[in-house]
């Protein structure tokens, strides 16, 4: 299909349309909110709905209840939201229900400002809301990533009944790019089997409430059942000029773009510096990189716009093989790519 220059959030929006998005609910939060204004544009149009809640913790459960009468349907917000919607969220996990939630992350804590970071990592990667359960995790580093992925986060949520995020920062949801529209799913898998639609032929019961501990105690074993099964099948990730690296730098979202630059700056200084970049935060690629010193890498720096957040599993996925250092910006501060080779030359004497 033709091409389209918009931002990022737009393009969110427009690959929602095309994964068969029906319905979506939102509150406005810079800087996500020209996800709301694009979604308010274009889904009436198309028959479908939007709807502004009167809050983020509304939004989300109105997200809760379309995804329990089988539409396919969506929210998005930053930081404060997102926090706002983690009760929410722990109950779509627990009831099962599968549902997409963009997040562009902002400085904090608290307000902080609407600068670029990738402070909400630890709450999306790692749960967040109360509970046993995690959310699928995609981490687009572009617009035409922010359309793809946010297609891709409907079949997945599908195929794993739950939620799914699209997690990315201001920087790649402000920016603006030429996007390829994808092609419109024909179909979307049959909810006849869980979905509560109403009528007295489909007795289906949305909850998660289990209060017999033994039952509550297998309906977890299943959730973990199910999120092995996607650390085994929905890993993903993309390497840059890793094929004979002695140093690895690792990063996410736009500072896997910086990072690109790094590595090409620092091989015209004849430094083997290469690129690993997560594009699923959760499934993590921890097997792929708990392999790199057996590749030849022998050191690791994580940066991040953080105070360190994904260095965690990037240092478990490593097994005490090798330590990664840290380098980060905080508070809408992105660094450049000759501040990250410098550092790079300061830490490793290259």
């Amino acid at each position: 299909m033709a091409k389209m220059l918009m931002k990022g959030n737009h393009a969110a929006v427009y690959g929602a349309v095309m994964a068969g998005c029906t319905a979506y609910y939102g509150y406005p939060i810079t800087p996500a909110s020209e996800i709301a204004e694009a979604a308010a544009s274009i889904m009436p149009k198309l028959d479908r709905t939007f709807l502004q809640a009167e809050s983020e913790i509304a939004a989300i459960n109105m997200v809760y209840g379309a995804a329990g009468s089988g539409c396919r349907t969506m929210t998005a917000s930053s930081g404060p939201g997102i926090s706002l919607k983690m009760e929410g969220l722990s109950y779509c996990a627990g009831s099962a229900l599968p549902c997409v939630i963009v997040d562009i992350m902002r400085g904090g804590p608290g307000l902080g400002n609407i600068g670029p970071e990738q402070s909400d990592y630890n709450q999306v990667v790692k749960g967040g809301g109360h509970g046993n359960f995690r959310n699928l995790v995609l981490a687009p580093n572009c617009c035409q990533e922010m359309c793809d992925f946010t297609k891709l986060a409907f079949e997945l949520a599908d195929k794993y009944r739950n939620p799914v995020f699209v997690l990315t920062d201001g920087v790649v949801g402000q920016m603006m790019e030429a996007v390829e529209i994808p092609e419109p799913v024909n179909s979307i898998p049959d909810r006849s089997s869980w979905a509560v639609y109403g009528t007295p032929l489909h007795k289906n019961l949305i909850n998660s409430i289990y209060l017999d501990h033994d039952d509550l105690e297998e309906w977890n074993r299943k959730l973990l059942a199910k999120y092995e099964s996607a650390k085994a099948s929905e890993v993903r990730f993309e390497e840059y000029r890793m094929e004979d690296a002695k140093i690895a730098v690792i990063g996410y979202g736009c500072v896997s773009r910086v990072l690109r630059n790094t590595v090409d700056a620092a091989r015209e200084r004849g430094i083997k510096l290469g690129l690993f970049r997560p594009i699923t935060l959760f499934p993590f690629p921890e097997k792929q990189i708990g392999a790199l010193p057996t590749r030849g890498v022998e050191k690791v720096l994580t940066v991040e716009l953080s105070t360190g957040q994904m260095v965690d599993d990037v240092n478990l996925a490593l097994q005490g093989t090798l330590k990664s250092d840290l380098y980060f910006r905080l508070g809408g501060n992105v660094p450049s790519a000759l501040e990250i080779l410098d550092r790079i030359s300061e830490l490793y004497g290259v």
